[in-house]
């Protein structure tokens, strides 16, 4: 036997090849176009703005504000594509609500309707669809949000993956608030309302059929009572966001790159439940990244901090709020983190996503 191997002849097929992390010189959509990332950024601001235009889209926040018969007002919409429909603490038809309720409350506003339009694939049990009808209603009711009209297709079997839902909301932003990233000034304090990873674990886990010694479930919820509380306290918040596909450190990244500000973020004090820690542990990823869908992030002046973070941590859904960092002047549209080895990492933008279809 020779201990030699023999190559191929000719120069390898480069085109049979695959790479884990998306190249950013595509010709076409790939997975991480929709992960929050860079891939995603890039679509929008290359492809979909120039297309639309308008002074409203160009806030791009998670919900547009704009005044209506002397009336300001949020509108958000969103889709999602969650697989599988089911998960530990949710389903696709709480994200449908949940989701588009937060993308509103991180405006200040109250959401008060829902549009609803289900996209079903041919071949999906009606019994499925009920379940996914049933968690989306009691979703609502709990939101305090009403479900005033809706849309209904079929698609041929095998044009999709059972049930995808698309939901646009609207509600009232109060007077006095005024939430948007370019308010953000260096010395303003970062709070989170509790642990990160969650949702997106979760997710996984069933998906993958993997098991990590406990049950994690997602921490899928509607935030508009947090965010009330918060601004009880101070109507003047300068940004609030809730950390979805890309997770805190997308969201950090953006509102970053959108206030021309650094942040430094304590990475020690971020609240990882150990279940996710040793979950990301084992499968190579970073919580920093994985999609919540019960969590925000607020950026709060700092003579306000305290008192906003005694309310949010009084409410059941603040309960683990933290402070994780603050806005510098240093290092604009940059976040860096600081170790719990007293080192620090550049937390980059990532250009897709780590765990897709979560959302």
């Amino acid at each position: 036997m020779s201990d030699t191997t023999e190559l191929p002849a000719g120069p390898p097929d480069v085109e049979a090849w695959t790479c884990p992390a998306p190249l950013r010189d595509r010709s076409r959509v790939v997975m991480g176009h929709g992960g929050g990332g860079a891939l995603s950024a890039e679509l929008v601001q290359q492809i979909f703005a120039p297309a639309f235009g308008g002074e409203v889209l160009s806030q791009m926040g998670d919900a547009a504000v704009l005044t209506l018969g002397g009336t300001r007002l949020a509108f958000s919409t969103d889709s999602y594509v969650v697989r599988p429909l089911f998960f530990p603490g949710g389903s696709i038809g709480d994200l449908a609500v949940n989701g588009t309720v937060n993308d509103l409350a991180m405006s200040g506003a109250r959401a008060a309707y829902l549009s609803c339009g289900f996209v079903l694939e041919e071949g999906v049990e009606l019994d499925v669809v009920d379940r996914v009808a049933k968690a989306l209603g009691a979703a609502a009711r709990t939101a305090g949000v009403e479900v005033a009209t809706g849309d209904t297709k079929v698609v041929e079997s095998g044009h999709g993956d059972g049930v995808y839902i698309n939901t646009a909301g609207i509600g009232v932003v109060p007077a006095g608030v005024d939430l948007r990233p370019q308010r953000v000034v260096p010395g303003d304090v970062v709070i989170v309302s509790g642990a990160v990873g969650v949702h997106g674990v979760a997710v996984m886990s069933v998906r993958e059929g993997l098991e990590f010694g406990v049950e994690i479930e997602s921490d899928c919820a509607a935030l508009g009572g947090l965010v009330e509380a918060m601004l009880a306290v101070t109507p003047d918040l300068h940004v609030l966001r809730d950390p979805t596909r890309g997770g805190l450190a997308a969201t950090l990244n953006e509102i970053a790159a959108a206030s021309g500000t650094g942040v430094v973020l304590q990475e020690r004090d971020v609240p990882v439940p150990a279940a996710v820690a040793n979950a990301c542990a084992i499968l190579g990823l970073d919580p920093l990244y994985i999609a919540n869908e019960g969590k925000l992030v607020a950026f709060v002046p700092r003579e306000h901090a305290d008192a906003v973070l005694e309310a949010m941590r009084a409410h059941p859904l603040g309960a683990d709020s933290a402070v994780v960092g603050e806005a510098v002047e240093a290092h604009p549209g940059m976040v860096v983190a600081r170790t719990g080895l007293g080192g620090t990492r550049v937390v980059d933008l990532p250009i897709g996503e780590q765990l897709p279809r979560i959302c």
